[in-house]
């Protein structure tokens, strides 16, 4: 990966020297103007164009033209900047010994911009050339000393100013060295870094993409940063845009879990950040646990409150963890219950034979009768929960396919009436954007609703409307509801508490297992079953994914 990015660095690098020449030739030309106009200020002549008859005016011309012809192609980085930084440095030292020996004496202070020159040439190079760019500027100007001193009528006393300046141009070159090598192993030492950072960066973002927990990064103000698909699809909303949207419009129930979160810890002695809560979403049943992001403490004051910068939420699809451990458990109590069921039976059938045998005994008189009917009453019960045993051992092997949910719905309603002899008046049936298909074993799926309809009719007043199956589409969520409702009494929450616990029930003939095995079902069919109190009776909600 970082090999890979070796050339975006050299571009990255090659850029930034392209854009410090730039600004050397912006110097440049505000040196050769500077240099123009002084000598304009200065002019002994009365006119402008006398000006340009004199040679330190037409060297500063010629000086001023090649900075902006200069600036020109430097500013579309034509030619290649190792031909173009050399011969404009050359130039640069070429004009500025010229400008220095039309000035005749006063050269002093223009040297010192054959320092400046070498010192920029050098660190734009980032260290290449700096001491030849230093021999350049020395031989120019020990050239235009001897040149004034044979064939001028100047003073030869100068050498002291040219050898100090030389001697200069020598200190910085090696100095612009040394600072460009450091500035260079600095900047690679951070691109590097760089580079690590980004590489861990991806990595962190594909591990948490390929979580199988939902995971939510937000700031202190709970904006949304970031977050994975597996987040997307426990919430239920895949084609939502949540880049710094605030959590409480996102997910109100866990914006409300977290405030709650974080005024317990800054009241918490308890230094442990892991909180677990749960909380119910769409078709999941959801744990939510909360770790802070920058949490510190004043080590001098012990009192001072944690400072966040965030926190990161992490989502565990509850109710698939519940399945499995179901699952494991239910994989040996069928074994199990198998084996058992089948001994009971076998007695349970002589004694259900040998019943008959004596109910069919003329001899008999009225009480053994009573007695002979009970037998055969708890007989029948016996084999019911056998059967219901031997139905739930079986929740493992679903055939699911997929199902034509308004049809399918529409067949169990009519056979059901038939059946269980129910007036269509007395049950209502209302389907909304049900023309779709769910991924579902078709006899579970009957015996389900089978379950719950004659559960919620036995408890039903019986009169017009008392049972009610609503089928409707939540289309934020792609979830199907299948609610059913009942007029009766309700349920209390001491009975609700238990009401899917096995062999738990309320009546006398009943076995308690309707309800266990309807959720069982539900969940091996990837579907939750949930109960959900009802002000005129109960009410019933089976929630499944559209396929």
């Amino acid at each position: 990966m970082a090999i890979a990015l070796v050339p975006q660095l050299e571009n990255r690098l090659l850029s930034s020297r392209w854009n410090s020449l730039k600004l050397y030739n912006i110097y440049r030309i505000l040196i050769a103007l500077m240099f123009f106009i002084t000598q304009g200020l200065f002019n002994t002549n009365n006119n402008w164009q006398g000006m340009f008859d004199d040679l330190p005016t037409q060297c500063i011309s010629i000086y001023l033209a090649f900075s902006l012809i200069s600036a020109i192609f430097t500013w579309f980085e034509k030619p290649n900047l190792e031909i173009t930084l050399p011969f404009q440095i050359i130039l640069d030292v070429i004009f500025i010994v010229l400008i220095m020996h039309t000035q005749g004496v006063d050269q002093g202070g223009t040297g010192l911009l054959l320092i400046i020159a070498v010192a920029s040439a050098s660190l734009i190079s980032e260290g290449r050339l700096a001491i030849f760019y230093a021999a350049v500027a020395t031989i120019g100007l020990l050239l235009e000393q001897a040149y004034s001193s044979l064939f001028t009528e100047r003073a030869v006393n100068n050498y002291y100013n040219s050898v100090l300046i030389s001697l200069a141009c020598f200190a910085t070159a090696w100095l612009a060295y040394s600072l460009a090598k450091r500035m260079q192993q600095s900047e690679l030492l951070a691109s590097q870094r760089g580079l690590d950072v980004q590489n861990l960066a991806q990595i962190n973002a594909l591990i948490t993409h390929e979580m199988q927990d939902g995971v939510l990064v937000v700031d202190e103000n709970l904006n949304i940063k970031h977050h994975n698909m597996q987040a997307e699809a426990l919430l239920g909303l895949a084609e939502e845009r949540w880049h710094e949207k605030p959590l409480n419009e996102i997910a109100p129930e866990i914006a409300k879990l977290m405030q709650q979160w974080l005024r317990n810890l800054n009241q918490s002695t308890d230094k442990s950040p892991h909180h677990i809560l749960k909380v119910d979403a769409l078709s999941h049943e959801l744990r939510v646990s909360f770790l802070p992001i920058g949490a510190s403490k004043d080590t001098e004051n012990l009192s001072a409150e944690k400072t966040l910068q965030g926190a990161v939420i992490f989502l565990e699809d509850w109710s698939h963890m519940q399945t499995q451990a179901h699952q494991v458990k239910l994989a040996a109590l069928g074994r199990l219950t198998a084996n058992i069921a089948h001994e009971i039976r076998n007695p349970l059938s002589a004694i259900s034979h040998a019943n008959q045998l004596l109910q069919e005994d003329e001899d008999i008189g009225p009480a053994n009768i009573r007695m002979l009917q009970i037998i055969s009453d708890n007989v029948q019960r016996l084999d019911q929960i056998i059967k219901d045993v031997l139905e739930l051992n079986r929740r493992d092997r679903t055939n699911q396919e997929m199902i034509q949910l308004d049809h399918f719905i529409n067949d169990f309603y009519n056979q059901f009436c038939a059946v269980e002899k129910i007036p269509a008046q007395c049950f209502h049936l209302m389907l909304k954007n049900t023309n779709t298909n769910i991924l579902f074993d078709r006899r579970h799926l009957n015996q389900i609703l089978w379950n719950l309809c004659k559960n919620g009719w036995r408890h039903s007043k019986q009169a017009e409307n008392s049972l009610k199956l609503e089928v409707y589409l939540v289309s934020r969520a792609q979830t199907l509801h299948v609610d059913i409702l009942d007029d009766g009494d309700g349920i209390s929450e001491e009975v609700s508490s238990h009401l899917f616990e096995p062999f738990f029930t309320t009546e006398k003939s009943g076995t308690g297992l309707g309800l266990y095995i309807a959720r069982e079902l539900a969940d091996a069919n990837g579907a939750k079953l949930q109960f959900k109190t009802s002000s005129t009776g109960s009410q019933f909600s089976m929630l499944v994914k559209k396929a």
